[in-house]
């Protein structure tokens, strides 16, 4: 994803001059295309997130387009304070780039794990929350931010994270993307943990049940998602974030809001706790349940007490 991110972006940047690349202290030979095409535009801010904001929103102000770049847990936590005064309360188009979403640092321990970053920045007025799932929602989410008036967190994987199904098509900020067709049930990912929702799937088909897999990847704001839900009975929010602030309890509320009653919604995520276990994403994501195999259990469990 960070690959199909720095490509879009200097792309992007090499036709419109007020594109600029701010990083810190990371990421060198990544951007370094980005550097040789737009000299003068990428500027190492050293191991000083906060700083970075400020001085991004600064450049904001002046008419420039800055995009933020650092690791989940330091592009938000660390430097919320000036996120939410340098770039939301004055509605600057500063744009956030958490790389290493849910537990792509796995191998870095519990200060790298990004499964808090959504609900901070959905708390945030006039904040604009997009998690491709893919590289090509990754691009196609980069030019859509471009457009956008104010800011922007947009919640990256790592890297080998593979091209998905259905997502050859038009990016537009609040339009989930169908990855899978099915009935009855339908799989919200938010991310890359998309894999595992579409690996879920093809387990559950094998034992009878047809699931429909979405993208999710806007979630703020959710644009057309509830309506998309309408043909469907049961919705599993899939979601490499902890159980407050993220996707479900942004849909929990926008069906508390709208007369959706008849669908049921049910969460499969990470803990409310912190994981000190150390290890790979795959070994963190069946840690915590949300792997192919323990996304389709727990389904397939819910389902069959429907039923009962």
């Amino acid at each position: 994803m960070r690959d199909a991110f720095v490509r879009t972006l200097t792309d992007l940047a090499e036709g419109d001059p007020r594109v600029l690349l701010l990083t810190a202290d990371l990421g060198f030979k990544l951007f370094d295309d980005f550097e040789r095409r737009c000299p003068g535009r990428f500027f190492n801010m050293g191991v000083a997130e906060a700083n970075m904001i400020s001085v991004a929103a600064g450049l904001a102000l002046d008419g420039r387009r800055p995009f933020t770049y650092s690791i989940v847990p330091f592009i938000t936590a660390r430097c919320l304070e000036q996120i939410r005064n340098d770039a939301c309360e004055m509605g600057l188009p500063v744009t956030l780039v958490g790389v290493g979403g849910g537990y792509a640092y796995g191998p870095n321990g519990s200060t790298h794990h990004g499964v808090d970053d959504i609900g901070m920045m959905r708390a945030l007025p006039g904040m604009t929350v997009i998690a491709p799932c893919d590289p090509r929602e990754v691009a196609g989410a980069v030019r859509a931010t471009l457009a956008q008036p104010g800011p922007v967190y947009l919640r990256l994987g790592r890297s080998g994270d593979p091209l998905l199904p259905g997502t050859d098509g038009d990016f537009a900020i609040g339009a989930p993307t169908l990855l899978r067709r099915g009935s009855q049930i339908a799989l919200l990912a938010c991310g890359a943990i998309a894999t595992e929702a579409l690996g879920a799937a093809e387990m559950l088909a094998d034992s009878g049940l047809d699931p429909a897999v979405f993208s999710v990847h806007t979630v703020k704001p959710l644009g057309s998602l509830m309506a998309s839900l309408a043909a469907y009975e049961v919705a599993f929010v899939v979601e490499e974030h902890g159980p407050h602030g993220g996707l479900f309890e942004a849909i929990a509320g926008a069906m508390a809001e709208t007369d959706r009653s008849a669908l049921t919604l049910r969460r499969i995520g990470t803990p409310d706790r912190f994981h000190h276990l150390v290890g790979s994403s795959a070994f963190l994501r069946k840690a915590s349940g949300l792997d192919a195999a323990a996304i389709s259990a727990t389904v397939t469990r819910t389902m069959e007490n429907r039923h009962r």
